[in-house]
């Protein structure tokens, strides 16, 4: 295990982490709350000594390090983070116990938006805005902005195994040769589309604050809001401009640089969005239908069906209605939604429509071989052929997947809560949703659960927001007994 990358990287993002508790502290300065302003200010300040202390005697690497050494540091990387981010929340005693900040903090940087603040009005200003914040943080990837404003190992082309491991979907494509660049190109579209969010919703009246705050969540596709009640006292107007942005942050970033490269025939050719799409529209009609009743006219019912269906396929979490009381048609569909989620190489959760697609079209192969023996056939994608190692990592990722969920969901379900809450709140946190169904609807929180419970769903929230592997590489002696 290459430690001196290890120890680097883990000072640096704590060093990063600290800096940008900063402004949290200047938002408490603002609104005069001396108490939020000391406890963030002391934490930025432990955090970054910590990163110092980390960085000093490991200058940085120029070793070489392999895929497993990625993943792990990638891991270990979130789970400092998480540790450390917590700190603002639990020194100054608005969260009291360490667990349900940690909580709380997980869920903001995997985007999961779980809440374990049954009256979130109570937090102060200075820690609502570093609670949304790390939504912004975690939505593009912490590793990615470092990557983006210095490289490892300029040339190396290494850095791509810290980015594959950060980045969601089943492959991570380069947007430009080098991947400095590419992140670069991220983080510039990623800030201009949230800078565009703020200001119409400025312009829709919202204020400053909120627009800020509220653009940090549905950049991230995390879902922490300022109010209980979410998104609902907001104007249908100030609901629909979330609705759009959601759905557009959920879009392969990769599409963006095409459409800004005027590759529009290419962009718009891309089988996975063209799916997103079409899943999106279909479930919102479906569920429009289905609760026409409980509104006053078909507006209002399509209205709220597309929010909720953007908010959920996106894995955000926002909510301008409890469709915990919509009919059980309604939310089984929001379930499988939960599970597709985005795309690959968005800031959304969920196993992603990419794999989906690639899933579906082994699925046709292995059917025509199956009559076929001897024919030759390869699966495509946006007609191109699609590699063994891709095919075999999706399946790598479902089965993974779908042992956690199971194990999961039985663990969970000794609480007696009932199988409505038991899945939802697995699903919830495993494809980074957030809200779930019975007692984790969109109008409650995962204050009902006991500290083993929210431990567990922090690791699903970790293991949902980088993609299995990662995390799984911790507990695998071999990955960390490689090259010293």
């Amino acid at each position: 295990m290459n430690y001196k990358l290890l120890f680097n990287l883990l000072g640096r993002i704590l060093c990063a982490e600290g800096i940008f508790m900063l402004p949290a502290a200047v938002v408490s300065i603002y609104y005069k709350e001396a108490g939020s302003f000391r406890s963030i200010l002391i934490s930025a300040v432990v955090t970054i000594i910590f990163g110092v202390l980390l960085m000093l005697p490991h200058p940085k690497s120029r070793k070489n390090y392999s895929a497993g050494e990625g993943f792990i540091t990638v891991a270990m990387a979130w789970v400092i983070l998480s540790l450390f981010g917590a700190l603002p929340f639990y020194i100054g005693g608005e969260i009291p116990s360490y667990i349900d900040s940690v909580f709380e903090t997980i869920s903001g940087f995997t985007t999961t938006g779980a809440s374990i603040l049954p009256n979130v009005e109570a937090l102060s200003q200075g820690l609502l805005y570093w609670r949304s914040f790390t939504h912004w943080l975690g939505g593009m990837g912490v590793l990615v902005f470092i990557l983006a404003i210095n490289p490892l190992r300029r040339g190396s082309g290494q850095d791509v195994y810290l980015l594959r491991a950060e980045s969601p979907g089943p492959t991570v494509d380069k947007l430009v040769p080098k991947l400095h660049q590419s992140a670069k190109i991220l983080y510039i579209i990623y800030i201009g589309m949230t800078l565009i969010e703020i200001v119409i919703l400025l312009i829709g009246g919202m204020p400053f604050f909120d627009a800020l705050t509220l653009s940090f969540g549905t950049a991230g596709t995390g879902g922490f809001a300022l109010r209980a009640d979410s998104i609902g006292s907001y104007s249908l107007f100030l609901q629909g401009v979330i609705t759009v942005f959601m759905a557009l942050f959920g879009v392969n970033f990769g599409i963006y640089y095409l459409l800004l490269q005027k590759r529009f025939k290419l962009a718009f050719r891309n089988e996975e969005l063209r799916m997103y799409i079409a899943i999106m529209l279909g479930a919102s009609i479906l569920i429009a239908i289905n609760t026409r009743s409980m509104y006053d006219n078909w507006f209002l019912a399509f209205h709220h069906s597309a929010f909720q269906v953007s908010s959920i396929m996106t894995t955000t979490g926002y909510a301008t209605v409890d469709f915990n009381l919509w009919p059980e048609f309604s939310k089984v569909i929001l379930l499988l939604i939960m599970i597709v989620g985005a795309c690959g190489g968005s800031t959304g959760g969920g196993i992603k429509v990419s794999r989906l697609l690639l899933l579906m079209k082994s699925l046709r192969v292995e059917l025509k071989r199956f009559f076929s023996p001897r024919a030759v056939l390869v699966a495509h994608m946006d007609g191109k052929p699609v590699g063994e190692p891709t095919l075999r990592g999706v399946s790598l990722f479902m089965t993974s997947y779908l042992l956690i969920m199971a194990v999961s969901i039985a663990l969970l379900s000794l609480n007696n809560y009932g199988i409505e809450t038991s899945v939802s709140a697995v699903l919830a946190c495993l494809n980074n949703i957030g809200p779930g169904l019975g007692f984790v609807g969109p109008m409650s929180s995962y204050a009902v659960f006991g500290d083993g419970t929210k431990l567990l769903l922090c690791a699903n929230m970790l293991l949902g927001r980088l993609e299995i592997l990662p995390m799984l590489m911790l507990f695998t002696p071999s990955a960390w007994r490689g090259r010293q």
